[in-house]
């Protein structure tokens, strides 16, 4: 069995996508060129949300035609733009929250319900290795307002969106209200996630093996 291995092609504002044992790419938000020759081995693409820098249709199409039995797995709201770019429905996988799907002796997948401006899905993730033996178990989250009531114990890997820090953020929000100006900070921390509360997450669920990766930071 080979070493487990993840890739993180991008992170942040201008683009997301994750490669996990080469089998399955979580959030598909950047060009083809960023993943050309590595969607040979996925299995699977696991989509979270709508937003362009998660979803950009003209790699989904180009990856639709080049791996026409690849699986799409998503929420309910993401299967109207997928068909939209050419997925074929029977290779649509929908996913609902509260129930975990297994893919034989491959993977697991449990969506996980996530807060942010529109639908959204974080996910627990189990890779199997030879004779189902558990390889890893992954969890990924991004574009969230919290972690409220989601536990992930003892897992692998966490893949955690730590987007700004708390008194950094306050100090512009208080800055722009003193010269009267529109502070989107307020819609940021509403819709992601600080680096406090992604360390509180982490802290709260990580063993001693486990290891950690902050995701989707501020740019």
């Amino acid at each position: 069995m080979d070493d487990f291995n993840y890739q993180i092609i991008r992170s942040g504002s201008k683009g997301n996508a994750v490669i996990l044992g080469g089998r399955i790419m979580v959030d598909c938000g950047v060009p083809w060129k960023a993943i050309n020759g590595l969607h040979k081995r996925l299995l699977m693409v696991l989509l979270t949300h709508v937003h362009s820098d998660h979803f950009n249709p003209t790699t989904i199409h180009r990856l639709a035609a080049e791996k026409p039995l690849l699986r799409f797995a998503c929420g309910r709201w993401l299967v109207k733009p997928l068909l939209d770019c050419g997925v074929d429905a029977h290779n649509i996988d929908i996913l609902e929250d509260g129930k975990s799907y297994s893919y034989g002796s491959l993977f697991t997948i449990e969506p996980v319900p996530l807060v942010h401006d529109v639908p959204n899905f974080g996910y627990k993730i189990i890779l199997y290795g030879e004779e189902r033996r558990l390889w890893k178990k992954i969890f990924y989250a991004t574009d969230t307002g919290n972690l409220n009531g989601i536990t992930a114990p003892d897992y692998d890997l966490y893949l955690l969106e730590a987007n700004y820090g708390e008194e950094e953020i306050r100090k512009r929000i208080n800055g722009k209200k003193a010269n009267g100006e529109y502070a989107y900070e307020h819609r940021v921390i509403k819709t992601h996630l600080s680096i406090e509360q992604c360390n509180d997450f982490i802290y709260s669920n990580i063993g001693p093996c486990g290891e950690y990766v902050y995701l989707h930071q501020h740019e």
